[in-house]
C-alpha cells in the first residue's frame, strides 16, 4: 500500500479521535508515523505536532459553532499547564523512557476506571467552575505531558469531566482548546526540527484528519454523553494497556 493511501487513512482516524472524544490524536498520529510512514521518533513528533495543532483548531471550531467550549475555563486550564509543562519537561530527560511509559499508562487507567464509575457520569447540568480548581487541575496535567511527552488530550477530558464536573461533550470541545494551545506552544520551541519533514506524506495526512475531526464532531452530537464517556473510557485503557506492554517488552 502506498505512502500516499497510508497517510489518508491514517488522518481519517486521527481526526475522528480528536473531533469525537476530544484526545487521543498524538497517542495514534506518533506510532502511524513512526510504524506505518517510516518517520523517525524526532521527526514523528514535530509532525504530530503540525497535525494536531492543525486538526484541533478546525475541531474547535466545529465544537465552538454548538456552544461545547467553555473558554474561561479552558484558558485557565491551559495557561496554567504551560510552566509545569516546561519544567517537567526538563526532568523527563534524566528518566528511563520505559519508567516513563509505565508512569503515563498508570494515569491513564486510572483515569480511565474513574470515568466508568457511575457517580462520574455527568448529569448535563452546566457546573459552576472554581478558578482555583481549572488553574489546580491545568498545572497537574501539564507537568503530566511534559513528563510524559503524550496525553493533553486523552488526560484533560477525564480532568474535565471528574475535576471540574464537565458534561461529555462540552470537556470534549475544551478539551480541544487546551490541545491547541499546548501543541503551539509545544511547537513554537520545535521550529528548526520542521525543516526535515516531508510535506508530501504530512499534506494529505493532515487534510484527512481535518475532514475527519468534523466526521467526528458530528458522530460525537449524535451519542448521548455517558456512552461517549463510556466509550472514551475503554479507549483509554486499551491505549493504557498497549504502553504498558510497550513498557515491560
Amino acid at each position: 500500500m502506498s505512502a500516499l493511501i497510508l497517510a489518508l487513512i491514517a488522518g481519517a482516524v486521527v481526526g475522528i479521535a480528536l473531533g469525537a472524544l476530544g484526545g487521543g490524536g498524538s497517542v495514534l498520529a506518533v506510532p502511524a508515523l513512526i510504524y506505518l510512514l517510516g518517520f523517525t521518533p524526532a521527526a514523528a513528533t514535530t509532525a504530530s505536532l503540525i497535525i494536531i495543532t492543525a486538526t484541533s483548531l478546525t475541531a474547535l471550531y466545529a465544537h465552538a459553532r454548538n456552544g461545547n467550549v467553555r473558554w474561561r475555563a479552558g484558558a485557565l486550564f491551559a495557561t496554567a499547564g504551560l510552566l509545569p509543562a516546561a519544567a517537567a519537561g526538563a526532568a523527563a530527560s534524566r528518566l528511563p523512557q520505559p519508567v516513563l511509559t509505565a508512569t503515563f499508562a498508570a494515569i491513564a487507567a486510572h483515569a480511565a476506571v474513574k470515568l466508568l464509575r457511575p457517580s462520574q457520569v455527568s448529569t448535563g447540568q452546566a457546573p459552576v467552575v472554581q478558578p482555583a480548581k481549572a488553574v489546580g487541575a491545568g498545572a497537574g496535567l501539564g507537568a503530566l505531558t511534559g513528563l510524559l511527552g503524550v496525553g493533553g488530550g486523552f488526560l484533560a477530558v477525564p480532568a474535565l469531566v471528574t475535576v471540574l464536573a464537565f458534561e461529555m461533550q462540552t470537556a470534549v470541545g475544551t478539551s480541544l482548546l487546551v490541545i491547541s494551545a499546548n501543541s503551539m506552544a509545544s511547537l513554537a520551541t520545535r521550529g528548526a526540527t520542521a525543516t526535515g519533514i516531508d510535506w508530501a506524506v504530512i499534506g494529505p495526512f493532515m487534510g484527512a484528519a481535518i475532514l475527519g475531526g468534523w466526521d467526528g464532531k458530528r458522530l460525537a452530537s449524535k451519542i448521548t454523553g455517558t456512552l461517549l464517556q463510556r466509550t472514551f473510557a475503554i479507549v483509554l485503557l486499551v491505549v493504557a494497556a498497549l504502553m504498558l506492554v510497550d513498557a515491560l517488552t
